[in-house]
């Protein structure tokens, strides 16, 4: 028989993360199995049992193979010829926190319930961050 809890009786713990040297794609399934509240053993598919996860270091993240140069970001503007590329590149430089967002977030449900835990997940592009009143622990992959 499944234990169906409540939101609030979930415990919800606080895991740092050093991306530092990680593989993007890795880091962010075992991010989202924490996120999502799978690692537990009172996971709910339809609840937020899940942890809160940190992952610093964010502009470190390594990617495999070609990716590097080949791995395009699109979003469209609504309007014709609106669509935007930018590459994997350009981002790490500059917002190296949209890859590692993006990359858990599409390993999230698309319903109400992932758009509420993709707010679980804090990014940061270098070592420090402002949760340590959270008592985080390290989360080892």
């Amino acid at each position: 028989m499944t234990r169906f809890i409540k939101s609030e009786d979930a415990n919800h713990k606080w895991y740092v993360v050093d991306a530092t040297d990680l593989v993007l794609g890795r880091l962010a399934s075992k991010v989202a199995r924490v996120i999502r509240g799978k690692e537990k053993a009172v996971f709910t598919p339809n609840m937020d049992a899940g942890d809160f996860v940190i992952v610093i270091n964010a502009e470190k993240v390594k990617v495999t193979g070609k990716r590097e140069t080949l791995k395009t970001y699109s979003h469209h503007s609504g309007y014709p010829g609106g669509l935007k590329t930018r590459s994997f590149q350009d981002l790490i430089v500059n917002k190296p926190e949209y890859v590692i967002e993006s990359a858990v977030q599409g390993m999230l449900p698309k319903t109400r319930l992932g758009r509420k835990l993709v707010k679980k997940l804090k990014v940061y592009r270098g070592a420090q961050h402002p949760h340590s009143a959270q008592k985080p622990e390290v989360l080892s992959l």
